[in-house]
């Protein structure tokens, strides 16, 4: 996997190891940080393993074998003590969400090499060509909640933090040499404040897509298949994806068999059959018998704001090609979406829809305010 000779990552599974862990780590300058979950392999996704790398030091620990990750916690929120992610925002969703955390002070390799105009920028990409070190990224979709870890798995696992804080260094001097450096710390510091609670508040069949052309009918069965779907994979402790796909489902639903003979036709193969023919049959009659739903009708946002927010993706667009980048570098979305709809008149208004981007407030704010007068 990897050429360089490596001494063994220190496993962390005791609450003695783990406060000489935290102990380590609170002394330290700015540490590497990652995460494995098990996403494809249970119902509910956890964090199996977090790793951590000093200048001296590979560590390895076990969430699954301590009960209180607390020591940790003043780690991530120290702001003298820089934290160095690769692909920061989903390992900081996933440790806010499952241990409560808070975070300042980050260095998010994945966006730095973004920002930089990278092509590539997965750290299977990114070693090989800075270190010369080859990571098989097939562990990537390991099952991480199963125990014991095999030694390439372990492997796998470390080389995700060993080289960050190399690789830190040299895209920091990468940015400074472009002028981006202040773009990039200002990036890193709104990552610090994902929402670590996922999910918008709609119902399973509402975060389906193609259903558009559905009747009320149709969306009344699938509201009764989605309902079944998701209990079934609490009840086998698996993704709701490896029950039956998205795709079939919208399928049945379309189809609404009504009998044993007509489940293949509408998209079920032997195996779910065998195992959830009477469970789908069901689910369709109740929702063919079922009060009809009705889909949410959003109100058209005003044409004004389609304009104001067309304009916007124009220029960001020609803005993030003259730069090398994409788009969402010169211009986050939910920035983008916030001004078009309410619209500043002046800088300062601006501002306070641009929290914590004096950079790009700088850069692009008498732009931006241009774009909208017009």
């Amino acid at each position: 996997m990897y050429s360089e000779k490596l001494s063994p990552a220190i496993w962390i599974d005791t609450p003695a190891a783990l406060r000489k862990l935290s102990g380590d780590l609170i002394l330290q300058e700015r540490i590497a940080v990652d995460t494995e979950s098990n996403s494809l392999h249970a119902y509910r996704e956890q964090v199996c393993l977090i790793q951590f790398s000093t200048p001296e030091t590979d560590y390895l620990v076990d969430p699954l074998r301590l009960n209180d990750l607390s020591p940790l916690a003043p780690i991530f929120a120290d702001p003298k003590i820089e934290k160095t992610f690769h692909a920061a925002e989903y390992d900081i969703i996933t440790l806010k969400r499952d241990f409560g955390y808070a975070f300042a002070n980050i260095f998010d390799t994945m966006q730095a090499a973004r920002i930089l105009g990278y092509k590539q920028v997965g750290l299977d990409s990114i070693l090989p060509e800075k270190f010369g070190v080859v990571v098989n990224k097939r562990y990537q979709k390991a099952d991480w909640g199963r125990r014991p870890l095999s030694a390439d798995l372990l492997d796998y696992a470390r080389l995700d933090t060993h080289y960050l804080l190399d690789l830190r260094d040299l895209l920091q001097a990468e940015l400074e040499e472009v002028d981006r450096w202040r773009l990039a710390r200002e990036e890193f510091g709104r990552i610090c404040h994902v929402n670590g609670f996922a999910g918008n508040g709609c119902a399973a069949w509402q975060r389906l897509s193609r259903t558009q052309k559905f009747t009320d009918r149709e969306l009344t069965i699938l509201q009764e298949l989605c309902r079944w779907r998701e209990a079934q994979a609490q009840r086998m402790n698996r993704p709701v994806f490896k029950v039956i796909g998205d795709r079939t489902l919208i399928s049945v639903a379309q189809a609404a068999p009504q009998r044993y003979e007509h489940l293949e036709a509408a998209g079920l193969t032997m195996r779910q059959i065998d195992f959830f023919a009477r469970d789908v049959l069901e689910a369709v009659w109740r929702g063919m018998q079922a009060r009809p739903v009705r889909r949410p009708v959003s109100p058209r946002p005003d044409e004004a704001f389609l304009r104001r927010l067309d304009a916007l993706r124009q220029w960001r667009k020609s803005a993030a090609k003259k730069l090398g980048v994409e788009s969402d570098v010169v211009l986050p979305r939910p920035f983008m979406q916030t001004i078009a709809e309410k619209n500043p008149k002046d800088l300062s208004a601006l501002a306070a829809l641009m929290p914590d981007s004096p950079w790009r407030l700088e850069m692009y704010g008498g732009k931006i305010l241009e774009l909208l007068k017009k």
